[in-house]
């Protein structure tokens, strides 16, 4: 049932990443046939080149501010009544040809709930990355600031004493159960917003004792839309090209950061993402397999039942395929075998059970309004459709308030359980078998937690702090050491950063730090990645420390310790590019002038007259400089960058720093300036065949003097068609995703790097031709450490195939352009930071290797 309804809609998930009424986009490059997509759009984020940003921009109309910044006072008493700023109208709105609210009627209706109901409080919890306020909207009986301070006291108590809250028989009575609903994450699945804003007036006026009792005993916290921009411009992804749910333990766009920090304030005992559109409605539990750092013996017991609930309130609407079009629910833990998993955390209902929530799910409505059904279908259709999706996640909702109503106190003590389970250290529990109906040994995943994890800056202090604030901002406790001590043999510095795995949110600590799991032999279909690793990705050192006694003197961590430094010694000084930090201290360096030289071995040498430009770059991006010595390099200026490419890959260019135009092939062939170009960087959207004679003679004009990074299958095809390195290019299966090992040489690009890297549909190189320069392989003992790579049907493209194989190569063409070509993903979803600075230095390096060697006084 889920792969039949899954395959059905690979067909029409590219349609969805064009805005309706906008100008169709040049195709980004197919999948691969196997790639299980499933109708949830490119697993890569890919936009074609130019289209992520900007789309159906408007002007909002901005009221001064009146609202405190959400969190500042999380004790204050409700109702808290907040003026809303209104936007400007805006007739473009996608929703408006639905018959949906459009983003700017969502705050003239909040104002009025709150001025109709002590039960409405709204906050702005953030602005999504085109401007566009995010509304947080409290649902509860009236509470005096004594109250309130009672819940956080309570709410404080569940997480950091949980033995104590489980003896504590009064504690449920006095605790209000927190339940999330979050809404229109993808922003052309919309009813989730307009089901949410029904459900709230509904609740808020209602005169029924059972909703006051709801209200007294409840506190319902509503995400109006997750995704403003989508909503707004009619695509899946947020303003700047972005999945959001793809993005939770990155967190990269500040829509996924206010949601974590909503999570991690209001700590709910469930929840559930509203999304569309499989039909019959799709209601998580899962297939396997299944997140090993949950608790899922609590989780699966409280999913599936809410679930079934929220199945009979679904089915209970009596729309019927005869006559409406709409299918039966149906639940994937229930009724497939494979396909959709929570393994990753990389969604939202996988995301929260690291918070607390112990009844989480993902709810797909059922009848399509996006892609071509929203371009072809009469507005009639369209809005019958929406009406009986709201209804579908009206009803989602209500179940689910239903159930935390019924199972208030289980509910609490389940949460209370989690916590307790990890600060008290103990195994992973093996979840009996028939726990809930159909769970047998297929749906086992455990996992064995250390007793800490030890960070250092062996590799990297930069990468290391990094990585200590990016734990800290998932809620996870960080301790630096205040002597050196020894743990398991090994002797760590002062400052060494511990992550003791006695705490409540272990799952959200192991799940970001343990290497992963290879799940290729139990599973043969994945819904999306099944590696990652920020201990492997993130360019820092981390120790697995497996057991013993933990005696380190330490303090808590609130951020991490200052990591840049200038020698006092005078004369130049190098700065070492192995963190993306760095990267960024050296573009900024490159925008003010500076004169920098670019060594082979990945140094940037800064002249002794500019260490006041030094002294401030290290403290604005915490980086070290070292005295370069005499050091030989070739002249560097900033790095311009023509990039057709994936969405996730413009975003993190620019992050770090690189001035960066979109193009694509439509770009060229319309006529292109290249000019103001150092290096074309190609992995999405550019067709060298597809050129027309004026676009290709100026492209092979540029290739004469500049640079060409490629990536992926569009990299490779345009490599071979342009007549650039001599490599032949062999695919992996095109699904095949995870931590992979690598062996890097010293030389100019993969010099210095981590011993890993990501893949998806990974790519290696042979038939390497002469001058062609291997920067970094897979290992020969076998590349995949995580994730999930098997062989294709013929037994081609599986990691044995890749073993000791060219992952990265590097060298010159003919004609004189710098060429690398990567076969991995070092930039995917702006995840594995570590990675970044191999791009980086492949971009010094191309822009850098014309130029005359100097020599630096």
């Amino acid at each position: 049932m889920r792969l039949s309804i899954a395959f059905l809609s690979i067909a029409v998930s590219a349609a969805l990443l064009v805005p309706p009424g906008s100008a169709t986009a040049e195709p980004a490059e197919p999948p691969h046939p196997a790639v299980r997509d499933f109708g949830n759009g490119p697993e890569r984020n890919e936009v074609a080149a130019g289209t992520g940003e900007g789309q159906r921009a408007e002007t909002l109309r901005r009221a001064p501010e009146t609202t405190e910044s959400y969190g500042l006072s999380m004790d204050r008493g409700y109702p808290r009544q907040t003026q809303l700023p209104i936007p400007a109208e805006n007739a473009a709105d996608a929703s408006i040809k639905l018959g949906l609210v459009p983003y700017h009627g969502i705050a003239p209706k909040l104002n009025d709930l709150q001025r109709r109901s002590d039960r409405v409080s709204v906050e702005i919890i953030g602005r999504s990355h085109q401007g566009r306020d995010l509304y947080l909207v409290t649902l509860t009986a009236p509470e005096s600031r004594a109250e309130a301070r009672e819940q956080s006291r309570i709410r404080d108590r569940i997480e950091n004493d949980p033995a104590g809250a489980a003896r504590d028989r009064k504690l449920a009575a006095r605790y209000k159960a927190p339940i999330y609903v979050n809404a229109n994450i993808h922003g052309n699945e919309w009813e989730g917003t307009d089901a949410a804003l029904r459900t709230l007036e509904q609740l808020a006026t209602s005169t029924d004792p059972q909703v006051a009792d709801l209200m007294k005993r409840t506190r319902l916290y509503f995400n109006i839309t997750a995704n403003p921009d989508g909503r707004v411009n009619g695509v899946r992804q947020n303003g700047a090209g972005f999945d959001l749910n793809r993005d939770f333990v990155t967190a990269s766009q500040p829509e996924v950061r206010a949601m974590r920090q909503v999570m991690i304030d209001t700590q709910p005992v469930a929840m559930i993402d509203l999304h569309g559109y499989v039909n019959g409605t799709l209601i998580e539990p899962t297939t396997p397999p299944h997140g090993a750092n949950y608790e899922y013996d609590l989780f699966i017991t409280n999913t599936y039942a809410n679930g079934l609930g929220m199945e009979a309130a679904v089915n209970g609407l009596g729309y019927t395929p005869e006559k409406d079009g709409v299918e039966p629910v149906q639940i994937p833990f229930r009724d497939s075998a494979e396909g959709w998993d929570d393994w990753p955390p990389i969604f939202t209902p996988q995301y929260a059970p690291f918070q607390g929530t112990v009844a989480a799910h993902t709810v797909e409505i059922p009848l399509r309004v996006n892609g071509a059904d929203y371009t072809n279908l009469p507005a009639e259709e369209l809005r019958r459709r929406s009406a009986i999706n709201t209804d579908v996640a009206a009803a989602a909702i209500r179940a689910t308030y239903g159930f935390v109503q019924s199972k208030h106190d289980a509910l609490i003590a389940d949460q209370i359980e989690v916590f307790r389970r990890g600060a008290a250290g103990e195994p992973s529990k093996v979840v009996p078998l028939g726990i809930v109906p159909g769970f047998g040994p297929e749906d086992v995943y455990t996992t064995t937690f250390p007793r800490a994890y030890v960070i250092t800056g062996q590799r990297s202090a930069t990468a290391a702090a990094r990585l200590v604030d990016h734990l800290i901002a998932n809620d996870v406790r960080v301790e630096r050491a205040k002597r050196p001590f020894r743990l398991n043999g090994t002797t760590y510095p002062a400052g060494s950063y511990i992550v003791d795995m006695r705490q409540p949110k272990r799952g959200m600590a192991n799940v970001m730090l343990e290497p992963g799991e290879d799940i290729s032999p139990r599973v043969d279909a994945m819904y999306d990645i099944s590696g990652w690793s920020h201990g492997l990705l993130w360019g820092a050192t981390v120790d697995s420390v497996a057991s013993g006694p933990l005696h380190v003197s330490s303090e808590p961590v609130k951020a991490a310790a200052p990591t840049g430094s200038v020698p006092r010694a005078p004369g130049p000084l190098a700065l070492k590019v192995t963190d993306g930090k760095e990267v960024l201290a050296l573009n900024d360096l490159l925008a003010q002038g500076v004169a920098v030289t670019w060594t082979n071995d990945g140094r940037a040498i800064v002249p002794a007259g500019a260490r006041p430009a030094a002294v401030t770059v290290s403290d604005r991006y915490g980086v070290a400089f070292a005295p370069a010595g005499t050091a030989t390099g070739t002249p560097l200026s900033p790095v311009r960058i023509a990039a057709a490419a994936s969405a996730d890959e413009l975003f993190t260019l620019r992050e770090l720093g690189f001035p960066v135009t979109p193009v694509s092939t439509a770009v060229l062939n319309a006529g292109f300036d290249w000019s103001g170009t150092d290096v074309l960087y190609v992995s999405s959207g550019l067709s060298y065949t597809a050129l027309n004679p004026v676009a290709r003679t100026a492209l092979d004009a540029f290739l004469a003097t500049g640079g060409v990074i490629t990536r992926g299958g569009t990299g490779t095809n345009f490599n071979a068609a342009a007549g650039l390195l001599t490599a032949t290019a062999v695919a992996g299966r095109g699904d095949a995703n995870g931590v992979v090992r690598v062996t890097s040489s010293a030389g100019p690009v993969a010099g210095g790097s981590p011993d890993h890297s990501f893949v998806y549909s990974p790519r290696w190189f042979t038939a390497l031709g002469a001058g062609v320069t291997v920067e970094q392989s897979y290992a020969a003992d076998g590349p995949l450490v995580s994730g999930h790579w098997r062989p294709n049907a013929d037994g081609t493209g599986g990691p044995d195939a890749a073993r000791g194989q060219a992952a990265v190569v590097s060298g010159r063409d003919e004609r004189g352009a710098a060429v690398v070509l990567f076969g991995t993903e070092p930039m995917f979803r702006n995840h594995p930071k570590g990675l970044f600075p191999q791009v980086a230095r492949a971009l010094y390096w191309s822009a850098a290797v014309t130029g005359a060697p100097v020599t630096m006084p």
